[in-house]
């Protein structure tokens, strides 16, 4: 399959050569069912010797010790991503899971702990649902809005609260490894010892199981309907997989929980992290970027202020395009709802996405990172990104091209490359936009056409073109 494995020993981060490597060479990373091939967009990025990052080139960014020449990785990264046999280590990095200043000794303690960590998580879940860690998953709601066992046409629950098993879409018991059916079970049942995962006398804790019960089933059906085209989730094994680190996630995430678009960021990390704990912390990274795109209320979307940025933005670099939309009751963006929150999955092909992904963070990059994720105090994200700014140039390249003119200009930070990705796209169709769009549909429609025909390394140059030219306006 050609995943990047990150395994313990980070002195085996990149071995070998890079050739150049053509679209259908890289695709064979991520091989596509054969008979998906006609319904997947074609993939534009090809890896080049003295752009891309190799593998050689990412073992000689390490010291002796294991301190990482982030400057010279983000160079490469920005020129020509990350080839796919190293990619998930260099993410690692990317998303802030890592110290580049640490040495391979104190990550691998790190990431040993991490794995420990998730165990733990992951054995808490397994003990109000057993399902979780077998292999399977499900796709039927276990219990009703009211926490009620469900059952199935012929009676039996699907997934009781006193030790019955838990079944599959046919009603059949979901069987574990040994053949034994999986039960699920509560702080009533005395088939499991749940006085650690679920005390009794806590209400609020009873809330939290139940709201996280009614999501598993939604996960399952949305793990389904996840990169389905590719050959690496015919596999069970990998849609479980994909399945526990979700529902880990949706159960420590005592905000938002799980919602629909988060297996669309998930799941690269699954293939790309062979241990489900590293894909799980990985994942976890990505989500703190993430995580108010998904919170949603009665009154908003979580999306709703990366959508009033964009408006802004047009606004201010393309007022006639901004009036015209508004004119067509637009005004509100919505119809860039879908790229901001899966950050243009569906407008790339598998390999491409990632590329767009790994090259945003790149360029997104503040070596403030990991101290920020790992800061007790939990002051605002922002505060702690840029309360050590650069005095000097050598420390400046430790930024993304992204951060670096937000540093130099002064500006503030509260707007995502991709945010000003979606304002490029719209500002290349602005003709078309001006010309054919007589309604949102219209606009929709002209959007969509950009699915598989947009090339990434132009559309984030563009971006930044965006980016210095909104700068210069406000």
């Amino acid at each position: 399959m050609g995943n990047s494995k990150s395994s313990i020993d980070f002195k085996n981060d990149g071995v070998s050569a890079m050739k150049n490597s053509s679209s259908e060479e890289l695709d064979s990373y991520y091989p596509v069912r054969p008979e998906c091939l006609a319904d997947v967009p074609k993939t534009r990025f090809k890896a080049r010797v003295g752009k891309t990052l190799s593998e050689r080139r990412w073992k000689a960014a390490f010291s002796k010790d294991g301190y990482l020449d982030i400057a010279g990785v983000l160079r490469r990264i920005q020129r020509g991503g990350i080839h796919p046999s190293i990619k998930g280590a260099a993410w690692e990095f990317l998303l802030g899971c890592f110290d580049p200043e640490s040495t391979f000794v104190e990550r691998n303690q790190l990431r040993q702990q991490r794995r420990e960590q998730y165990a733990a998580w992951k054995s808490e879940c397994q003990k109000i649902v057993p399902v979780i860690g077998s292999g399977k998953f499900i796709t039927s709601a276990i219990v009703s809005d009211d926490g009620q066992p469900i059952t199935s046409d012929d009676g039996q629950p699907i997934a009781s609260d006193d030790g019955q098993p838990i079944a599959s879409d046919d009603g059949q018991p979901i069987a574990s490894d040994d053949g034994q059916p999986i039960e699920c079970a509560t702080s009533t049942s005395n088939s499991h010892d749940n006085s650690d995962a679920m005390p009794a006398d806590n209400g609020d804790f009873e809330k939290k199981v139940l709201q996280w019960k009614l999501s598993l089933h939604q996960i399952g059906l949305d793990v389904v309907r996840t990169d389905r085209t590719l050959v690496f989730y015919e596999n069970e094994a990998n849609q479980a997989k994909l399945w526990d680190v979700l529902s880990v996630y949706a159960w420590m995430d005592k905000d938002i929980g799980y919602v629909q678009g988060m297996s669309d960021i998930c799941s690269p990390m699954i293939i790309l992290l062979e241990n489900e704990a590293d894909a799980y912390w990985c994942f976890e990274r990505a989500m703190r970027r993430l995580r108010e795109n998904f919170k949603c209320s009665t009154d908003s979307i979580g999306v709703q202020s990366q959508l009033s940025t964009l408006a802004q933005i047009v606004k201010t670099v393309d007022p006639k395009l901004h009036q015209h939309l508004e004119e067509l009751d637009g005004g509100e963006y919505l119809f860039a709802f879908r790229m901001l929150m899966v950050l243009f999955r569906r407008e790339f092909s598998f390999v491409d996405s990632l590329y767009l992904w790994e090259v945003m963070w790149a360029m997104e990059y503040n070596p403030n990172i990991y101290s920020s994720y790992d800061d007790k105090r939990q002051p605002l994200l922002s505060e702690l990104l840029y309360d050590d700014k650069p005095n000097d140039k050598h420390k400046l390249k430790e930024y993304g091209k992204f951060e670096r003119n937000n540093l130099k200009t002064g500006a503030e930070p509260n707007s995502a490359l991709s945010v000003f990705l979606v304002a490029s796209v719209l500002e290349t169709k602005h003709r078309r936009l001006m010309k054919e769009a007589k309604g949102l549909d219209d606009v929709v429609e002209i959007l969509g056409e950009i699915s598989g025909n947009l090339d990434a390394r132009k559309a984030l140059d563009e971006a930044l073109k965006v980016h210095k030219k909104y700068l210069k306006q406000v």
